[in-house]
């Protein structure tokens, strides 16, 4: 529900008719503050009780936040092609246009960290690759393709991909909580996004919108940041009180069920072969989950898996 509820949110802010504001890093910079605001302020009330008892204490030490800057750097890459992503493309389209990510940790894992894949799921990456494909082809048939948001969707599966490996080797520099990383990103995100949004203009076109002084405008403005920062909060609890499979699993049925309450709200209609390349994205991800899932059960169960091969399969 979170998941879903940002998602369309952003999408109203970002390219609404109504709203007609032309800011996305803007709308980024103010849900990345509001982050960093509620971090500090559940830690500050950390000693009230069980509610905020699972959060440390934060303050801002400038040495760590810099060592965190180049995951900043990417931090700042992945929410920003992904707000530009889908702002240039339809909520229902949304899912597809940014599927590549599994494809990248899987190029990434090998170029990076010499790790290799098994056949399952290279196949099951093949079919997700199909699968986006025929959907820009299908998006094309239907006069709605944008390859601007093309462009984006792709580079937000490799920051996304990046993120991943960066959050791992940073993790250590703040003695692997997430919470302080979440408040050191976000805060870093800040200062950089300000040089930004002065290079393309965003405050001139802030300084002549017309609902600035909107209290509706700056009520959803704040409701989105509140739900970017609970998904952060709610993807810890499923994992923790599951596994990092079911989240995966949990993902991709989400994002099935956002695709087609898209399509149902904005009153659109589908052909058979995009419906086609959804259920290709999705099945293949669902298959690769699957396929490691079961890797990751042999490496457990096998106490004889040379070292190599368990370090591969828990990527």
């Amino acid at each position: 529900f979170t998941s879903i509820a940002m998602v369309f949110l952003n999408k109203y802010l970002l390219d609404s008719p109504s709203l007609r504001l032309d800011a996305p890093l803007f709308v980024t910079f103010f849900q990345c503050a509001l982050t960093a605001a509620l971090c500090l302020g559940l830690s500050l009330g950390a000693a009230c009780g069980p509610p905020c008892a699972g959060l440390p204490t934060l303050r801002l030490d400038p040495k760590v936040s810099r060592t965190v800057l180049p995951l900043s750097a990417v931090f700042i890459g992945m929410v920003t092609s992904n707000n530009l992503c889908l702002k240039h493309v339809g909520v229902a389209f949304y899912n597809v246009g940014r599927s590549l990510t599994t494809v990248f940790n899987v190029l990434l894992s090998y170029l990076l960290l010499k790790q290799t894949t098994s056949l399952y799921a290279l196949l099951a990456c093949g079919v997700i690759i199909g699968g986006f494909w025929l959907g820009v082809d299908q998006e094309g048939a239907e006069g709605t393709l944008s390859w601007t948001g093309i462009f984006f969707g792709i580079l937000a599966s490799l920051c996304v991909s990046l993120n991943a490996i960066y959050t791992k080797k940073v993790l250590p520099v703040v003695d692997g909580s997430i919470w302080r990383l979440t408040f050191y990103n976000n805060v870093n995100a800040c200062v950089l996004f300000f040089p930004l949004m002065v290079l393309l203009g965003e405050f001139r076109t802030l300084y002549h919108f017309d609902k600035l002084g909107s209290p509706s405008f700056w009520g959803m403005m704040t409701l989105g940041g509140v739900f970017g920062f609970a998904i952060g909060y709610v993807t810890g609890l499923q994992i923790k009180f599951t596994s990092p499979l079911t989240h995966n699993v949990s993902g991709t049925a989400k994002a099935c069920a956002q695709t087609v309450l898209a399509v149902i709200y904005f009153e659109e209609t589908k052909s058979f072969l995009w419906w086609t390349s959804n259920l290709m994205v999705l099945g293949g991800s669902f298959a690769y989950t699957w396929v490691k899932g079961l890797e990751m059960r042999k490496v457990q169960e096998d106490p004889n898996v040379k070292s190599s091969e368990r370090n591969e399969t828990g990527v």
